[in-house]
């Protein structure tokens, strides 16, 4: 699967691309420029992200938290990106630059917040709405795109899913939990991501977490196909294809003549090393 070649944005019953949208005076922005600006932000990741044998990455919050110079570095890789004008970008290159912020942002928020034990332990603040029954802090505005005030939600469901219409979004945006697909040791690259992409869903649909069959035959899967459930087909046939398209042995034997999903699950606890 590719990315949508147009990508559109709904206003009123008008469909406009991002590059229709943007400034006549922006100059595109290649893919090259926007891979260049995460060498700093690459660094962060390898030194912090650490993928065990269980197959589960998870970042190193105590050591990154004491490091004032580190932090720095994190905010500053933000403020730069935030910089950037995405609407001037082709798809990979505003994919990737999407991913690249959202994940950042997560870590930002929970190194603010550590020690935590989930992130969903981090309300949501300054939305003017009475969120006592929301938990995370998806909600709260955290950096300004294009003179837009931007949440956690703001860049995945109002802007990438709408956007690129690709599943494989929920492989790329890491939420800081056990549950959810790994967060790569290096950032998103618009010059090798389709590739990266197929290797994200691979890794988490081949991956307890992600899907699993028992003996008896019985499917359970992430939570996240049945949140996103329209993202993946929008009923369990649909979302059994999906993972057939990444599975390997020993799952894809184990979904030959499985035609419904008995059960979900998600552990909400931190990603923390």
């Amino acid at each position: 699967m590719t990315l949508l070649s147009r990508r559109s944005v709904l206003i009123g019953a008008a469909a406009l691309t991002f590059t229709q949208l943007a400034p006549r005076w922006v100059r595109p922005v290649s893919a090259g420029e926007v891979d260049a600006s995460t060498d700093a932000y690459d660094a962060l990741l390898s030194h912090y992200v650490i993928l065990g044998d269980d197959g589960l990455a998870r970042v190193r919050y105590a050591a990154w938290a004491k490091s004032a110079a580190d932090r720095d570095q994190l905010d500053a890789f933000i403020v730069e990106q935030a910089r950037l004008r995405p609407s001037a970008m082709d798809d990979p290159a505003a994919f990737a630059f999407w991913a690249n912020l959202y994940n950042a942002l997560t870590l930002q928020v929970v190194l603010e917040a550590y020690p935590v034990a989930s992130i969903k332990d981090i309300k949501s603040t300054g939305t003017g709405l009475d969120l006592k029954a929301w938990s995370g802090p998806w909600r709260t505005k955290l950096v300004e795109v294009e003179g837009r005030s931007m949440s956690l939600d703001d860049i995945e469901h109002d802007t990438m899913r709408p956007t690129f219409r690709d599943p494989r979004i929920h492989y790329a945006v890491n939420c800081a939990s056990i549950g959810c697909p790994n967060l790569s040791a290096r950032a998103w690259r618009a010059s090798t991501l389709e590739a990266d992409l197929d290797a994200a869903a691979r890794a988490y649909v081949n991956h307890p977490r992600g899907a699993s069959v028992d003996k008896r035959g019985s499917l359970r899967v992430s939570s996240l196909y049945k949140w996103y459930r329209e993202d993946f087909g929008s009923s369990d046939l649909g979302v059994i294809e999906h993972l057939r398209r990444y599975a390997v042995e020993p799952l894809s034997g184990r979904l030959q003549g499985v035609s419904r999903i008995a059960g979900n699950s998600y552990d909400w606890s931190l990603n923390d090393a």
